[in-house]
């Protein structure tokens, strides 16, 4: 971790309004779709209709000969031209022990197609519409094939093999804890608890949908690549040496604004691929833009998690073994981080803020002829926190405890921290209990009774979800770098690796440097999303601030240190006695001083640069406690959330404005996901809800208010900032605490368990089963 002077400021605590939103409220935004045709040509996708099927033959000859058509291309063209394929990690092990294995993602279908909407065929033409048009005449002769979409129907003998060397479509599988142990407690405990439960995927909704320019640099031969990336740097180097198989450093690529990234957009996809191709193939502009369906059914997917959760508790409430069974889908091709999540990440939080040292965890990835599963907020951690969390009300309810006792009851203590959970995942610092203690007050837990009762006058069901969740973030990747630039024109810039997409990256980054060098907000640029001038890690696993902050703030340290150095030589004196505030460097007790902008006039290129690399001992474990409180209508099973709480540690937020907005934005998809989303395919593997007439997202006027309150009594340990990482919170907490709200309110009629999206239609037919078997 890197030390940094005790008296430095980091901007930490003022709630600066975002500087990008002027600009882009204003319609002045820099998204790829904005950019001048320029006379590029336009790429269109042609997607399989079938879920398997093996290509028996593609004849293009009609579509070749259509008026504005450049070239067609098919899987065999790019197997041809040695064009490469996106790798996964294969870094885990099947049930037997063997290497897993997955089939090769290619930017076209070769042979055989593994799910409906993956592309077989890819049109250039003059005009979007005349691409389309002509992908129309492309005849397809297909040998359609069994499919199978249901990751829990896949792994049973006899099911359709997506890839004949997974003959059981088992990738992979990990096992944590104790088996043996496990069981013994089970066999012993007081009480036991099981739930069988599911994380259903999830389309990512970004503002916009995918698109991408491709380009050749007349000047230089470079391809430049426009692109919706989170992360440039890896973006660039999967095209050049993965895909194309030329060095990194021929290819830039270029990222705008970005309406939302969720982590869909943390890798390159088939269609960059492709636009890329078609580009180097006939030196020519071409672009790409995917409608809404094209996003649904092309896309990455999110969550799909089936799960049986167990709990072994004495008679006091207290956990004395927890075992879950999971199986995770990953479509049909593995994405780069589709095995990790169900695999590692959701493992390492699925114990949750408790001290629940006995374990035995067991999780397959398995495929299926879907889309392709992959990051999405929170990628693993909403699903294993929905476990625990879930087993926990249902325990209080089982057992006739208090939620909250019974949470306190297990929570890992102040003095255990640092604590290593059940996985070998050390949290740094936390205060749970007061977390939950702070969020009762403010959610008048007291009031609660007097409120269900109100409900109950007017014929509605009301309940109570609570929750305590906590985060891995970081992904695994410690260390980014920048680069500080104060120039003879009084600017001072950064350039950056990490990408903003809606967090308001460039105002916090600002917000910091202007703090530490004293210099006007207005007088700073923040420069993020061009690999030739910044490379890094990127933005994911809401790494930005805590390490990609803590990278600005060496940087600024290194800027003043080499300010103070230079000032030294051109004043004359010893650096010891050169004092830096507010841009000015003076030898101490005189009058004599520079400017650090004098002192760039003087560099070469007439800027004063530093390159610095901040570093972090670890991630960080932000955490909270959510409350919500639920009204449903029996007679038409429509739920409104009436009020949610939450009091979430970020450790120290720099911007408590855009941490709250975040939180605030992560709620709202959990909401989403605990009432109104979730993919669904036929048997036969077709996507039914491809938009948004069939596929549900909460609207402005499903929100409540939502209440959040930051907490920083528990600073970060693991980077110097104390900044804790916020992007996913809400989207972690949000799922279960609005799902318990609702089986507490539901219980009232004897419904013990729903999966969610609780749909209106899906609560109404609860409802009337239950009044049918109570009858």
């Amino acid at each position: 971790m890197n030390i940094l002077p005790g008296n430095m400021r980091f901007g930490a605590g003022q709630p600066v309004k975002r500087l990008e939103d002027q600009r882009l409220v204003t319609g002045k935004g820099h998204f790829i779709d904005d950019k001048p045709q320029d006379g590029a040509l336009w790429l269109h996708v042609l997607r399989s209709p079938h879920a398997h099927a093996n290509i028996k033959s593609i004849n293009a000859k009609a579509a070749l000969e259509m008026p504005g058509v450049k070239a067609v291309y098919t899987g065999a063209d790019l197997v041809k031209d040695d064009i490469g394929t996106l790798p996964t990690l294969a870094i885990f092990k099947r049930p037997d022990g063997s290497p897993m294995t997955v089939p090769p993602r290619r930017m076209l279908a070769h042979e055989v197609v593994r799910y409906a909407g993956e592309g077989v065929a890819a049109v250039v033409a003059t005009s979007r519409v005349l691409a389309q048009t002509a992908a129309e005449a492309i005849e397809i002769d297909y040998e359609v094939l069994p499919s199978v979409v249901d990751p829990v129907e896949a792994i049973k003998p006899g099911a359709p093999a997506v890839w004949p060397e997974a003959p059981d479509n088992i990738v992979a599988a990990m096992s944590y804890g104790d088996a043996a142990k496990v069981e013994e407690a089970f066999a012993n405990a007081a009480h036991k608890v099981s739930l069988d439960l599911v994380s259903q995927r999830l389309v990512p909704s970004a503002m916009e949908p995918r698109s991408t320019i491709a380009e050749i640099e007349k000047k230089t031969g470079r391809l430049i690549l426009h692109v919706q990336s989170q992360t440039p740097g890896s973006t660039r180097d999967l095209l050049a040496e993965s895909i194309l198989k030329r060095p990194k450093d021929s290819v830039r690529v270029l990222v705008g604004d970005i309406g939302g990234g969720f982590g869909q957009r943390t890798s390159l996809y088939p269609e960059d691929g492709i636009v890329a191709y078609a580009a180097t193939k006939l030196n020519e502009k071409i672009r790409w833009r995917g409608d809404r369906t094209d996003e649904f059914v092309g896309g990455t997917h999110g969550r799909d998690l089936t799960s049986t959760g167990e709990f072994a508790l004495d008679a006091k409430g207290r956990v004395l073994a927890y075992r879950v069974r999971s199986i995770g889908g990953t479509g049909a091709y593995s994405s780069s981080t589709a095995n990790i999540i169900p695999l590692v990440l959701g493992p390492f939080v699925q114990t949750g803020v408790y001290d629940l040292p006995l374990v035995h965890f067991e999780v397959k990835s398995v495929m299926t002829h879907t889309a392709p599963v992959g990051a999405y907020r929170g990628a693993g951690r909403p699903e294993a926190v929905f476990i625990v969390e879930r087993l926990f009300d249902a325990a209080a309810r089982q057992i006739g405890m208090d939620p909250r006792t019974i949470r306190k009851v297990n929570y890992i203590k102040p003095a255990q921290l640092p604590y290593t959970n059940a996985v070998g995942q050390v949290y740094d610092s936390g205060a749970f209990a007061h977390m939950l203690e702070r969020a009762s007050d403010l959610a008048d837990w007291n009031g609660f009774t007097a409120r269900k009762k109100a409900a109950k006058k007017k014929g509605l069901l009301y309940g109570r979800g609570l929750t305590s969740y906590i985060e891995w973030t970081g992904g695994r990747a410690h260390t980014e770098n920048v680069s500080l630039h104060a120039t003879a024109e009084g600017r001072v810039i950064l350039h950056s690796g990490t990408m903003a997409m809606g967090q308001g990256l460039a105002t916090t980054y600002t917000q910091m440097i202007a703090d530490t060098l004293g210099i006007a907000m207005d007088k700073i640029d923040v420069i993020q999303g061009d690999t030739d001038l910044a490379t890094g890690f990127g933005s994911v696993g809401s790494r930005s601030l805590f390490v990609g902050g803590t990278a600005v703030a060496v940087s600024s340290n290194d800027m003043i240190n080499k300010a103070r150095d230079k000032a030294s030589n051109l004043l004359e004196a010893s650096v010891e006695d050169i004092e830096y505030r507010d841009g000015f460097l003076t030898v101490v007790g005189t009058d004599r001083r520079i400017s650090l902008f004098e002192i760039a006039a003087k560099e070469n290129g007439a800027k004063l640069s530093v390159e610095s690399e901040g570093n972090v001992d670890g991630p960080s474990w932000p955490n909270g406690t959510h409350i919500c409180e639920v009204e449903i209508d029996p007679e038409t099973g429509v739920t409104r959330v009436a009020r949610y709480t939450t009091v979430d540690d970020v450790g120290v937020a720099v911007n408590p404005m855009l941490v709250t907005g975040q939180v605030h934005g992560g709620v709202v998809q959990g909401i989403g996901q605990a009432l109104y989303e979730g993919v669904a395919y036929s048997e036969e593997g077709q996507l039914l809800t491809a938009s948004y007439q069939d596929y549900c997202i909460p609207r402005a006027d499903d929100i409540p208010p939502i209440t959040v309150t930051l907490d920083g009594s528990a600073p970060c340990k693991t980077n110097p900032l104390g900044a804790k990482g916020c992007g996913e919170s809400g989207a972690i907490g949000g799922p279960p605490c609005i799902t318990n709200g609702v089986m507490d309110a539901l219980s009232e009629v004897g419904i013990k368990q729903l999966n969610t999206p609780l749909t209106p239609s899906k609560i109404w037919q609860a409802i009337q089963n239950a009044k049918a078997g109570a009858a």
